[in-house]
């Protein structure tokens, strides 16, 4: 089925397991090698100022030896700054980020961190990388994005998520992203959706037809230990494909 959303794969957590026990196992480049084999669309990594899961030297290895997009999650820092210019993803998505959370908390508050965001989007545009943010659902938001030059939006999908894996009612959640979709297609942006997606949340999600990449990762390396990489990402791909074709 053609123009499916693109599948990428957030490889940080193989990191996580590696660095519990300080080896040099599991790869993460041997993992981001496994997942373009087994149908991924691109790679995603969140190199932490804390340096918790993804490393330095993960970020250049999967540049250098993946032949899919890499997506750099990064905080809006000098320091992440100058690494994704180096390295050269195929995107930077700039996310808040906090030393104590244990994983990303909602989006990055455009307003509020305006100047400190303007002047990072127009050094990685000289430098032709795309630029995504990464917000909540909110018609606010998307048009701040918009207004301070973001290639793409990738859309918080928690709230969504939970309420569907708690059997709470899930339409309002889903409405906001659906409406906030539908106005960054509507606006020129590209529209991603990542953070707490499931086997269980992604059918709905991928019935909107704005939406043109999901980036998932705890889920897929979770599942994998049970079902293992290729199987994990196969049935991703179905369910995406199943949900479009239902919308």
């Amino acid at each position: 089925m053609d123009n499916l959303p693109r599948l990428g794969v957030n490889i940080d957590h193989v990191a996580t397991l590696r660095n519990v026990r300080g080896e040099n196992y599991p790869s993460p480049l041997r993992a981001a090698l496994l997942c373009k084999e087994f149908g991924a669309d691109g790679i995603t990594a969140h190199l932490r100022e804390d340096r918790r899961h993804i490393r330095d030297d993960d970020i250049l290895e999967i540049k250098e030896n993946v032949d899919l997009p890499l997506n750099f999650e990064m905080a809006p820092t000098s320091e992440m700054m100058e690494i994704a210019i180096r390295t050269k993803p195929n995107a930077c998505c700039i996310v808040p980020e906090k030393r104590e959370e244990v994983t990303t908390e909602g989006g990055i508050h455009i307003q509020r961190n305006h100047n400190i965001l303007y002047n990072l989007i127009n050094e990685l545009k000289k430098n032709n990388i795309r630029v995504s943010l990464f917000i909540d659902p909110s018609e606010e938001q998307i048009n701040a994005a918009k207004d301070i030059g973001a290639d793409i939006v990738e859309i918080h999908a928690g709230e969504f998520c939970k309420d569907v894996h708690l059997g709470l009612d899930f339409e309002s959640a889903y409405n906001k992203i659906k409406e906030s979709s539908f106005l960054a297609s509507k606006i020129g942006l590209e529209v991603h959706l990542g953070h707490g997606i499931t086997f269980e949340s992604i059918e709905k999600l991928a019935g909107i037809k704005e939406i043109k990449e999901f980036n998932i990762g705890h889920f897929i390396i979770s599942e994998s230990i049970f079902s293992g990489l290729k199987d994990t990402i196969v049935e991703f791909k179905r369910l995406i494909e199943k949900g479009r074709m239902l919308a």
